[in-house]
């Protein structure tokens, strides 16, 4: 009898943290879905100028897309150009991404993720115009080519191009099919990421042959988009940007696998006058040959890792690269505590919960303004250095402003 009441028992007291579990967890997902339906506005930009953006769909039918998965299919790209703005200009403000982009992209990356640990992005709200005239400030803008980290939309990059667009750049990215996530054309045609073409599928040797393959195929697509930016610049027929590209001073910066990208893109063309690499690894043979243009490599922090041999084998081929930089044009400025992740639009539109999660486990240290800040002053402060002719003095000691950060000359 006493047996069988003490049985009774235990069964309600785990019926009862059962039942107190799967209200919790309803708990946790209704906040979590209350949160992703807030409305979010990107931090804004830092520089004088107003921004505006503006998009194509390009085609090389002389060359055939290496990555697709049948042979014959032409190189397409969907460029995305972020600009100084004339300031008076009535044009709307531009959604984060047009509405048939966000419904390929939540779908791509399903309900769970799409509606819990992210936020609407029908509700994120830019800092860009749509489609205004460029700034009549300046007869021309230098131009910064951006390439986000492995198979992320351009659009996730948001906050560091319109930052750096307000300093009177024109900054263009681009998302190819078959290696972005997804890509959106204008026919209503929508075209994911071949898995042949995803790098978080392989390891060891085949994670470094697709990793190879990507970066081919990223600084080939680089090639093709300066090219055909040279000719909107001789004669766009909008009439927009015909004259307005000053493509003798040209930057390249991307972050992750968009960074390896970046080094390799300098080494291999004339046209790049000065890059960055945002917490990317190097790749290709730039790695044994170095390369020699001002260049800068923005770290997070990847102290907790050094025992780790990948990170050891990824720090050692950039020490390589950055030693044999020409002294004076070389920096390395680490942020402390900062997040590989955070130096993308996500560092602010995670759901707080999921932040909270991050910060518990040790995977976020600094806040995501907070990183993103830090990032857009040092990457409009570089590229003033080098493609605008400012006084270095920004960059010849940490700033007072960002006491997070570490630098090496």
């Amino acid at each position: 009898m006493r047996i069988a009441r003490l049985a009774k028992l235990t069964f309600k007291f785990l019926a009862g943290l059962v039942i107190l579990g799967v209200v919790g967890i309803g708990v946790i997902l209704g906040s979590m879905w209350l949160d992703h339906r807030t409305a979010t506005t990107l931090p804004p930009p830092t520089g004088p100028f107003a921004v505006g953006r503006t998009s194509y769909a390009w085609v090389d039918d002389t060359q055939t897309d290496e990555l697709a998965p049948r042979p014959g299919i032409p190189r397409e790209l969907v460029v995305w150009i972020w600009y100084p703005a004339a300031g008076h200009s009535a044009a709307p403000m531009a959604d984060y991404l047009p509405v048939p982009w966000r419904v390929a992209v939540e779908q791509y990356r399903g309900t769970f993720v799409s509606n819990f640990l992210e936020r609407d992005l029908s509700r994120v709200r830019t800092h860009s115009a749509r489609d205004p005239d460029v700034s009549p400030q300046q007869p021309a803008f230098p131009v910064a080519i951006m390439r986000p980290g492995a198979s992320a939309l351009t659009a996730e990059y948001a906050v560091l191009a319109e930052d750096l667009a307000s300093h009177g750049y024109v900054v263009v990215g681009f998302d190819a099919p078959y290696r972005t996530q997804v890509v959106v054309f204008p026919d209503a045609r929508v075209i994911t990421r071949a898995p042949d073409n995803n790098p978080e599928l392989f390891f060891g040797a085949d994670l470094e042959r697709v990793g190879n393959k990507l970066l081919e195929a990223w600084t080939s697509d680089m090639v093709l988009v300066l090219d055909r930016l040279e000719r909107l610049n001789a004669a766009d027929p909008a009439g927009k940007f015909t004259g307005r590209l000053d493509l003798d001073h040209v930057g390249v910066f991307g972050h992750s696998l968009g960074g390896a990208t970046a080094l390799q893109f300098c080494h291999d063309d004339h046209r790049c006058k000065a890059g960055v690499d945002i917490d990317g690894l190097a790749l290709g043979n730039v790695v044994r040959e170095g390369l020699h243009k001002p260049f800068m490599f923005l770290m997070s922090d990847h102290s907790s890792e050094a025992a780790d041999p990948a990170t050891g084998r990824i720090e050692a081929d950039l020490k390589a690269i950055y030693d044999r930089l020409p002294s004076g044009e070389r920096f390395w400025i680490m942020i402390r505590n900062a997040n590989h992740y955070g130096f993308s639009d996500g560092a602010v539109l995670r759901s707080p919960q999921m932040q909270r999660v991050l910060r518990i486990l040790g995977v976020i240290g600094v806040d995501g303004p907070r990183q993103l800040a830090i990032t857009t002053y040092y990457l409009h402060s570089f590229f003033d250095v080098y493609l605008k002719g400012s006084s270095r003095s920004t960059l010849d000691r940490p700033s007072p402003l960002y006491p997070e950060t570490q630098m090496s000359y």
